[in-house]
C-alpha cells in the first residue's frame, strides 16, 4: 500500500497519541500540523520537526494531504470535518464526533457522495483483551445472555479545584458522556447489538470550578446512570451503565456479562491509563473462575508506556487499509451515528424523566 500523507489537527491528544502512532507506522507520512495558537507554532515545529500551519484554509487546501486526523475539542469538530470533507480529505475523527447525531449524519452524506473514508477512533475495538472477549461472545460461550452491567467510575475530575475549561461546558461537548459514554456505548453495540430504548439520570456533582480568580458554572454532567435495552439475537437484554469522572479511588472499568452457561468479567482498576491493566476472566459451568489471556493474533507488536498509542495505531492502520483498498471502514460514521443517538437519548430521558426509544 502506498504511504498516505496525513495532517494533524489538535495539539493535545493529537500530538501525544496520534503523532507517535503515525511515526511508528510504515503506512503514513506526517505532512503538517495545524496549530490554532500562532504563539505555539515555532515551539511545536521545533519539538516535532514537522511543518506547522495556523491558516486553516491553506492547511485543508494542501493537495499533498490525503487524510486529516481531527483531535480537537468536540464543539469545533463538525465544522472542521465538514470543511475538510468538502476539500476531499479522508478523515479520522476523535469522539464524540459531533454535538448531536444529525450533524454526524450530515458528515455521512458528504463522505458517501464524495467516496471518502471517515474513521472514528473507537480504539477499544483494538485492545487485545477486548478482542478476546468479543471472540468469546462470538463463540456463543454464554449461550444466552441474561444481564449486562458496565461500570466506569473514574476520578480524573474529582478535585473541585481542577480548573474550568471546555470539558465543563455541555454546549461544547464536555462531560462524562462524551468522554467515557461514547466508548462505553460503542463497546455495547460491538459486543452485543444495537440499543432499542434507554432511561437515564445525569448529574453535575461539582457545579462550579475555578477559572483564574473566578468560579464558573459547570453545565456538563460528571455522573451518568443509564438503563439500556440491548437487542441481541432478537432478544432484549437489560443493561445497566454507570459512568463517573468524580469518583475518588473509583473501581475503574468493569464489564460484567451474566449468562446461561456462566459469566464473563472484563476489568481494570487503572486510573492513570485507560488501556493498560485490563484483566479478562470467566466463570464456567462448574462455577470456577478462570483467567484468560489474549491470544497471540490479538497482541500488539509494540507497546508504549502510554497505553493509548498502540490501539490508536491499530485503528489508524485500519483507516489506511480502507483508503487504499477502497473498502468501508469499521468503526466509521455509522458507528458514530448509532452511538450519538444513544447519548442524545440519555440526555433527553434525563431531562424529561421518561424512557426514550432509539
Amino acid at each position: 500500500m502506498r504511504k498516505l500523507n496525513i495532517g494533524i489537527v489538535g495539539t493535545g491528544f493529537g500530538l501525544s497519541v496520534h503523532l507517535p502512532a503515525l511515526l511508528d507506522s510504515n503506512q503514513f507520512n506526517v505532512d503538517s500540523i495545524f496549530v490554532h495558537n500562532k504563539n505555539k507554532l515555532k515551539e511545536i515545529s521545533q519539538k516535532t520537526g514537522i511543518v506547522c500551519q495556523s491558516n486553516w484554509n491553506d492547511f485543508i487546501s494542501n493537495e499533498r494531504i490525503d487524510g486529516i486526523i481531527l483531535a480537537t475539542p468536540p464543539h469545533v469538530r463538525f465544522k472542521l470535518a465538514k470543511e475538510a470533507l468538502e476539500r476531499n480529505k479522508h478523515l479520522l475523527l476523535e469522539k464524540p464526533v459531533a454535538l448531536n447525531f444529525s450533524e454526524i449524519q450530515q458528515l455521512q452524506r458528504i463522505s458517501l457522495t464524495r467516496n471518502l473514508i471517515v474513521c472514528v477512533d473507537f480504539e477499544y475495538r483494538a485492545v487485545p483483551l477486548f478482542l478476546e472477549a468479543k471472540n468469546l461472545l462470538e463463540e456463543n460461550f454464554l449461550e444466552e445472555i441474561y444481564l449486562i452491567k458496565l461500570d466506569w467510575l473514574m476520578g480524573s475530575r474529582s478535585d473541585p479545584n481542577r480548573r474550568w475549561d471546555w470539558y465543563s461546558m455541555e454546549e461544547k461537548g464536555g462531560g462524562v458522556l462524551g468522554a467515557l459514554g461514547t466508548h462505553a456505548i460503542d463497546m455495547l453495540h460491538w459486543f452485543f447489538g444495537p440499543s432499542s430504548k434507554v432511561s437515564a439520570n445525569i448529574n453535575t456533582s461539582i457545579p462550579f470550578r475555578p477559572n483564574g480568580e473566578n468560579l464558573c458554572k459547570v453545565t456538563s454532567e460528571d455522573v451518568c446512570l443509564a438503563n439500556i435495552q440491548i437487542l441481541n439475537n432478537y432478544k432484549n437484554i437489560p443493561c445497566q451503565v454507570s459512568l463517573s469522572s468524580i469518583s475518588k479511588k473509583g473501581r475503574g472499568f468493569s464489564l460484567e456479562i451474566y449468562g446461561k452457561n456462566g459469566s464473563i468479567f472484563l476489568k481494570s482498576e487503572n486510573q492513570q491509563d485507560y488501556v493498560h491493566g485490563f484483566t479478562l476472566s470467566y466463570v464456567n459451568q462448574n462455577k470456577e473462575l478462570v483467567a484468560l489471556n489474549a491470544r497471540e493474533k490479538f497482541l500488539f507488536k509494540k507497546t508504549w508506556s502510554d497505553g493509548r498509542i498502540a490501539p490508536v495505531k491499530r485503528i489508524q492502520e485500519l483507516w489506511a487499509k480502507s483508503i487504499n483498498e477502497k473498502i468501508p471502514i469499521v468503526p466509521g460514521l455509522n458507528e458514530g451515528v448509532m452511538t450519538q443517538k444513544v447519548c442524545d437519548a440519555i440526555k433527553e430521558s434525563a431531562k424529561t424523566g421518561i424512557t426514550v426509544k432509539i
